[in-house]
């Protein structure tokens, strides 16, 4: 195992989960919506991309 990993890492905080944090917190403005999407992490952020205008198709 690597010892030189980031703190976000062995804290357990992935890129998925901060960008869902923080889309979710931008349209929400709900902690609890802000966790849910957090623990969803990656899913969260290709449901959103998928679903609004501007998203993967432009």
């Amino acid at each position: 195992m690597n010892e030189r990993g980031g703190s976000a890492a062995k804290a357990g905080i992935g890129l998925g989960s901060a960008i869902a944090v923080a889309v979710s917190w931008s349209i929400n403005k709900s902690l609890v919506w802000a966790i849910v999407h957090g623990v969803l992490g990656w899913l969260y952020v290709i449901y959103y991309a998928l679903t609004r205008p501007g998203g993967l198709n432009g």
